[in-house]
């Protein structure tokens, strides 16, 4: 069972434990506006997948303002954050933050994308909420880049996920 930690407790996560070489699942987010959005599978473009907890945090906010700046210049990439914020919170957030990089998407409902990624968070204070993940996906739809990071307060490798990107390429 794959594990994160929050404030150095472990938190045991949930869902399909996937790891570079396998292939990403195919699944629905709900988009700011309420559609479907399909993340993951193969696609013509390479994914960028980002889990986060909620937005309304700081280090969430951080990342995911960084990461829209990172992914600005990467027409390559179709990048996408997924938290259990509602779609409202969401679309509030991104109007204020001026996110227009990528897509912000939320997985309240069913916690599909957080199941079928192995990310949902089991235990804790957090139970339910997304850890902070990051995916890179080829066209092939194949994982060639993972990090779950080790400690949800902190922020992931960017320079990691940026240069498995370029590679992907």
């Amino acid at each position: 069972m794959q594990t994160t930690t929050f404030k150095g407790t472990t938190v045991n996560l949930a869902g399909n434990e996937l790891n570079v070489g396998d292939k990403a699942p195919s699944v629905i987010a709900i988009g700011t506006d309420l559609s479907d959005v399909e993340i993951g599978g193969a696609k013509d473009k390479i994914q960028l997948i980002i889990t986060v907890p909620s937005l309304d945090t700081d280090t969430c906010a951080a990342e995911t303002r960084r990461f829209n700046m990172d992914v600005n210049n990467l027409d390559i990439c179709e990048t996408t954050v997924v938290s259990m914020d509602l779609p409202f919170a969401s679309q509030r957030f991104c109007t204020t933050e001026g996110i227009a990089n990528l897509t912000v998407t939320s997985d309240y409902i069913d916690k599909e994308v957080s199941k079928a990624f192995g990310v949902l968070m089991d235990d804790n204070k957090l139970k339910g909420l997304s850890a902070r993940a990051v995916f890179v996906i080829d066209r092939n739809g194949e994982i060639v880049y993972k990090e779950i990071v080790p400690e949800v307060t902190d922020e992931p490798n960017y320079e990691a996920a940026l240069e498995a990107i370029k590679e992907a390429r």
